[in-house]
């Protein structure tokens, strides 16, 4: 009997988790932010660490709820003490931002370094952040490179682009900027602007790729068409010079 009802009872969780999913995509029922809030909220006050972490979000984000960040913080606490790593970093968030908690960069550092250990990119990526810049850590290139490198590795684009810099500058790691060059390339590849505009410049200058003003042209457009400053200026320079076959808008 008792091994019915955890049956039971762990079929329940799952139809709440469930429907609260069809809810808010509107899976075969109309789409209804309130009833995924409470569905999700059912299986959240039963420990479903993934619907305490959903549930974190929706007050987050108000969404089905009035929004309330301390709320939030408290649900991706409960999600994040049994280990999800989403919560561990949208709690890292909520301290570095200081939404919901008092600002702490320390302890936004310790949950995401949970989350990191746990190879949760979007993390590691940021743990490259705070130790490139010492926020909440004590500075350290070499691990600010490390961290870029796992995230760049599972194809997140903002640490790929973080990852050639340091290789272009020979931050905590051999200069390099072929590397350099392939780093920004992935970047680029997944339309970040800022390597958009960085791959522009190798190009331009023959740094780690052959030399080519129309392909620095072509990468500078990219990053300009999404309003990035250096790139709009590097094309406004090329097209004064005459190259790389941009036209003079003048």
């Amino acid at each position: 009997m008792r091994k019915l009802l955890i049956v039971l009872g762990g079929l329940f969780l799952l139809v709440c988790i469930w429907f609260g999913w069809m809810y808010i995509l509107g899976r075969g029922i109309l789409k209804d932010e309130h009833k995924t809030a409470e569905w999700y909220l059912k299986a959240a006050n039963r420990g479903v660490a993934s619907a305490q972490y959903n549930v974190g979000v929706m007050y987050a984000d108000g969404r089905g709820v009035p929004q309330d960040e301390r709320t939030a913080v408290e649900w991706y606490q409960k999600a994040a003490d049994q280990g999800f790593a989403a919560a561990q970093y949208n709690l890292g968030v909520m301290y570095a931002k200081g939404r919901g908690v008092a600002k702490d960069n320390r302890t936004a550092a310790e949950w995401w370094q949970k989350a990191a250990d746990q190879g949760f990119a979007a993390a590691q990526y940021n743990l490259g952040v705070v130790y490139a810049d010492g926020r909440g850590v004590t500075r350290d290139d070499s691990a600010a490179a490390e961290w870029f490198q796992k995230a760049a590795d599972q194809g997140f684009a903002a640490a790929q682009y973080n990852l050639g810099v340091m290789y272009a500058a020979g931050r905590s790691v051999p200069q390099d900027e072929r590397t350099a060059a392939e780093w920004y390339q992935k970047a680029a590849d997944q339309g970040y602007a800022a390597a958009q505009n960085n791959l522009g410049v190798m190009y331009e200058n023959g740094r780690g790729v052959p030399k080519d003003d129309r392909k620095a042209a072509e990468w500078y457009q990219k990053a300009a068409d999404q309003g990035d400053a250096s790139a709009q200026n590097n094309l406004r320079v090329m097209s004064a010079k005459g190259r790389g076959g941009v036209k003079d808008a003048r």
